[in-house]
């Protein structure tokens, strides 16, 4: 790269900074208030910035021609076809680059059998930005039965197979192909998840951080604005991609650990109790030369944290080991270092032998997740230390408003002509209002993507967007259909204590119970909502996001302004189950709230004349959850008048605590032992089927299924032609077996899922 090209404009003018050393301070950003983190736009501008901003981001040389571009600093590489919205990832990391000053292009939903497509823009000069979309591939390929999907709401036309299986993986290593010197950037969900190692429900097996298969440089993980701009201005000052090891929300490989890592064994964090494994899961590796010798890849600037520093004998050197071994522990059980910044969890090769280690390791992962008080995590991969930065910290009000109020055109890129994009058109006319979500659902992803804290924009920035879609979104007729984000009613929540939430480890702020420190005033909720509805040409404004009701019942005001105003007939919420068995997994309150919820809905319901329903929606197959337990919901769901549309099963994504249960048997929301509480885990084609026949006890094809069960389970009072009976003993001709190929539906839980409904048998079709 030319010294021109990796200049920056002086304050003063178009005048090219040529020389790599005056740019090092040229281009430091100015920290803001929080936390000290740099400003988000507060780095001086790279100096293609003269070519101005792109109508659209090029997917072709020829855009690129008529933008005068002859070539791109970074290239974005994703799994979704390319909608210029702030709701899809590569146009808010497009998009946001540009606004640094960098010519970015895309690559949409490329051919994967060879290189030719990801070579069609040429190398670019900075980097690879490679995602699978706004979906892990995974996820977005296959149903929780593990059957392929029919469509794909990312692309033109719902058409399926348009990515591959680990998308993230091949992309990478395609675009490797093409050009095998440029740095590879991943990024999005997929790697978000698939950040350490990770149980994958598609192989049934402990899969190794998903860095090492794609070979990619750095992994960007969480909200990764932060840290994608920062690395972009470091490359671009000349930086090699391999010194970057300081970034927060990034991930790498190393063969030795930075100079002056300070080291603390997970275990004394944690500790997961006798290992009756062979060998000491939480040693950096065999110590095969003399006792006291030091490990080739211990620091050279520290003392080997794993010896006595007053002797230089190994610590704990023969636990569990035969007289002939000799392993030593990085610290011993118990003795933690209040000086240590980096946590060492259980190496790959352990977790992935060892569920209860695994389940263990996993445990430690969501205590270090506040990036107030989060350590780096590292875990040894065969010869190599994948090392885990703190989490980035939370974008500032101020920060929030700038990206979500860039150059978007909101539409999808005119290639795609008059496609219908499935996913498009669901958000088209929704505004993002917070990110984050500190609910903690075990199940959920949001949380180890977008973190526990919330990240506001402010209300004049909502403001201006929702305009923005009444003048110049097409089609719009005057109803937004959503203010939300990951939760509908997490705007301006918060801790009451900047100190308190700096230095708290809880998993969730709402369970067991809501935190006492938590301000739960939806005081500004209901205001954003009435200047929002009051707005010239907006007719309605509907609340479509998912409605946090043990939150929502602590302020009846803004029960009923959303019940009033912003429900279109019907308004879906998630107790997920009704049993506290279940829900205790699930880290979700008890059917008390809902209660109560569903109390002052239908009050405030009948106050505005309204026929209106509320719609709770339910997992089945969780772990920790029995057949008994699914029973019991099945009675509740007839007893109340639901029919289930849909069910939703529990899909073990990657990363989430739910998963560690169902993988290990353990649960993880507790320290994890050996001997600690056995989970029973609902496995199987069969076993799930059943599970999910008890949400559609209606369904006559499960009729058969659930007899059996009823039976099984000395409950044949439940078998019967009368009101009471959960089925009934007579069988329709033509049903009671699925055929071979029908598909059942079911829907995935996480961060991107699509939830089903539960409609009340007298609410009207719509």
């Amino acid at each position: 790269m030319s010294p021109v090209r990796s200049g920056y404009r002086n304050s003063s003018g178009p005048t090219l900074l040529t020389a790599v050393n005056a740019v090092t301070t040229a281009n430091k950003p100015q920290a803001n208030s929080r936390d000290t983190a740099p400003d988000l736009f507060g780095y001086r501008k790279y100096w293609a910035q003269r070519f101005g901003i792109a109508p659209f981001l090029p997917m072709s040389r020829a855009e690129m021609d008529v933008l005068g571009w002859d070539s791109c600093d970074v290239i974005v590489v994703t799994g979704d076809a390319y909608i210029d919205h702030a709701s899809f990832g590569m146009a808010i990391i497009g998009r946001l680059l540009e606004a640094q000053g960098f010519r970015v292009g895309i690559i949409s939903q490329p051919d994967w059998h060879s290189s030719t497509d990801f070579a069609a823009l040429g190398a670019p000069n900075l980097f690879f930005g490679i995602t699978s979309g706004n979906m892990d591939s995974m996820v977005n390929r296959y149903t929780a039965d593990k059957r392929v999907r029919s469509d794909d709401a990312y692309t033109a036309h719902g058409a399926p197979h348009k990515r591959p299986d680990r998308a993230l993986i091949v992309y990478a290593q395609r675009a490797r192909e093409a050009f095998p010197t440029v740095p590879i950037i991943a990024g999005g969900i997929e790697a978000s998840l698939r950040r350490i190692a990770h149980f994958d429900y598609w192989s049934e097996q402990v899969r190794r951080s998903v860095l090492f298969d794609t070979k990619a440089d750095l992994l960007v993980y969480g909200n990764g604005e932060r840290a994608i701009v920062e690395i972009a201005h470091r490359l671009a000052r000349g930086e090699q991609v391999a010194s970057i090891q300081n970034v927060r929300g990034t991930a790498f490989a190393c063969k030795r650990l930075p100079p002056g890592t300070r080291l603390l064994d997970s275990t004394s964090i944690d500790a997961p109790g006798l290992l009756n494994t062979a060998v000491d899961p939480y040693a950096m590796e065999p110590a095969k030369p003399a006792l006291g010798q030091p490990i080739a890849h211990a620091p050279d600037s520290a003392p080997d944290p794993r010896t006595s520093t007053a002797t230089g004998a190994p610590l704990n050197s023969t636990v569990g080991l035969a007289p002939d071994e000799s392993v030593v522990r990085l610290v011993p059980a118990g003795a933690a270092r209040a000086d240590a910044n980096v946590v060492r969890l259980p190496d790959y090769e352990t977790v992935r032998d060892d569920p209860v280690l695994y389940a263990h390791a996993s445990r430690v992962l969501h205590l270090e997740s506040n990036p107030g008080n989060a350590r780096a995590l590292v875990q040894r991969h065969g010869d190599r230390e994948l090392y885990i930065t703190p989490p980035p910290v939370p974008l500032t009000m101020k920060e929030m408003d700038s990206v979500y109020e860039l150059p978007y055109q909101r539409i999808p890129h005119p290639a795609y002509g008059n496609a219908r994009i499935p996913a498009y058109e669901m958000i088209r006319f929704s505004i993002t209002i917070q990110r984050g979500c500190f609910g903690g659902c075990s199940f959920c992803s949001i949380t180890e993507h977008e973190g526990r804290i919330i990240q506001n924009r402010s209300e004049d920035s909502i403001v201006r967007e929702i305009e923005a879609v009444r003048d110049h979104t097409p089609g719009f007729t005057g109803v937004i259909s959503d203010l939300g984000g990951p939760t509908a009613n997490m705007y301006r929540l918060q801790c009451k204590s900047r100190a308190i939430e700096t230095s708290c480890r809880r998993l969730s702020c709402v369970f067991p119970t809501i935190c006492k420190n938590l301000k739960t005033d939806h005081a500004p909720l209901i205001h954003l909502y009435r200047r929002a509805r009051a707005l010239p040409g907006i007719k309605k404004v509907l609340i479509g996001s998912g409605v946090r009701y043990d939150l929502a019942v602590q302020s009846p005001e803004y029960v009923k302004e959303l019940v009033t105003h912003h429900v279109g007939g019907y308004l879906k919420i998630a107790p997920e189950h009704t049993e506290e068995g279940p829900l205790g997994k699930m880290m979700k309150p008890g059917m008390e709230s809902y209660h109560r919820f569903k109390e002052l809905f239908d009050r405030f319901s009948a106050e505005a004349g309204k026929e209106q329903y509320l719609i709770p929606y339910f997992i089945a197959a969780h772990p920790g959850t029995t057949d008994q337990d699914m029973l019991q919901l099945a009675v509740w769901l007839k007893t109340n008048g639901f029919r289930a549309d849909q069910v939703q099963a529990f899909l073990p994504s990657p990363m989430s605590m739910a998963t560690a249960m169902y993988h290990s048997g353990k649960n993880p929301i507790r320290r994890v032992a050996r001997d600690s509480e056995s989970l029973y885990i609902p496995r199987g084609l069969k076993q799930r089927r059943l599970h999910k026949a008890f949400l559609r006890y209606h369904d006559a094809n499960n009729w058969p299924l659930l007899r059996e069960a009823l039976k099984r389970m000395g409950r044949e009072d439940l078998i019967g032609n009368g009101k009471r009976h959960l089925v009934p003993l007579w069988q329709p001709a033509g049903t009671g077996a699925v055929r071979e190929g029908q598909r059942i539906a079911t829907q995935h839980t996480g961060a991107e899922s699509r939830r089903p409904v539960a409609r009340p048998r007298d609410a009207p079709r719509r």
